[in-house]
């Protein structure tokens, strides 16, 4: 009897932790973000008084900040924003992602995997096709409209 006590006051808080936890909603404010490694130095570098520092900027290369198109899935929207360097795919960053465990491990390597193809064509992260898929659309929907 002296036992019985204990055990259902430590199990009522037990459930009372459990039943007031409240995971947080939003995962948009940390935005998964890759840069691709550039031998150029920033444009912000080049701004500095020194005209023959950097030779691309002379050239006329153009950074564009694409977004893409929000795709709504299974598991929440996905949207991302593509940063262009001339015609390559410099940086790439999610918007918008599902509140899910398996998209916050997959987005880097869905990122990884785009500076590496340098387009929409890659691989589906095991464990998060659907976000997979969402994620190739609305890159494929930043790639589209950079030309226009």
């Amino acid at each position: 009897m002296k036992r019985v006590l204990p055990v259902v006051a430590l199990s009522a808080l037990g459930l009372i932790t459990v039943w007031r936890y409240e995971p947080s909603a939003d995962t948009s404010s940390a935005a998964t973000e890759v840069v691709a490694p550039s031998p150029a130095p920033s444009s912000s570098s080049s701004s500095s008084g020194s005209p023959s520092a950097d030779p691309s900027a002379s050239s006329g290369t153009a950074t564009k900040v694409v977004a893409g198109s929000t795709v709504a899935t299974e598991k929440g929207d996905v949207q991302v924003e593509v940063t262009f360097e001339g015609d390559t795919i410099a940086s790439v960053r999610m918007l918008v992602q599902p509140n899910h465990p398996q998209t916050t491990a997959a987005v880097p390597v869905l990122i990884e995997e785009t500076l590496a193809a340098q387009s929409a064509d890659i691989d589906t992260v095991s464990g998060a096709t659907i976000t997979s898929d969402g994620y190739r659309e609305s890159l494929q929907a930043a790639i589209d409209s950079k030309g226009a």
